[in-house]
């Protein structure tokens, strides 16, 4: 159980520090205006508070979804270590 808790946890903190280092990079893809020549500036007024909650809250929610799936991972990873081989329960099963 502790072997699995420990993996599980590693993979957490893994999980939050692989989607810190996508996140970032994803949003900027997503908020790049599309159909526009290089060089051209777009028009637009932006109520800057606004923007870093949006971005902020999206790279937050980035890492937890990253978190979660690297705690599950974790665990599946934790549980697998801790299943015998077929040979160590064919052994123990005749003792």
């Amino acid at each position: 159980m502790k072997t699995m808790l420990i993996v599980a946890l590693t993979g957490v903190i893994l999980g939050a520090v692989v989607a810190s280092l996508f996140v970032p990079a994803l949003l900027s893809w997503y908020a790049e205006p599309g159909g526009l020549p290089r060089g051209a500036q777009v028009q637009a007024v932006v109520q800057i508070p606004e923007v870093i909650r949006y971005a902020t809250g999206k790279l937050i929610l980035g890492q937890a979804i990253g978190g979660a799936i690297g705690g599950v991972l974790g665990l599946v990873g934790g549980y697998m270590m801790r299943q015998k081989s077929p040979a160590e329960r064919l052994v123990s099963a005749k003792v």
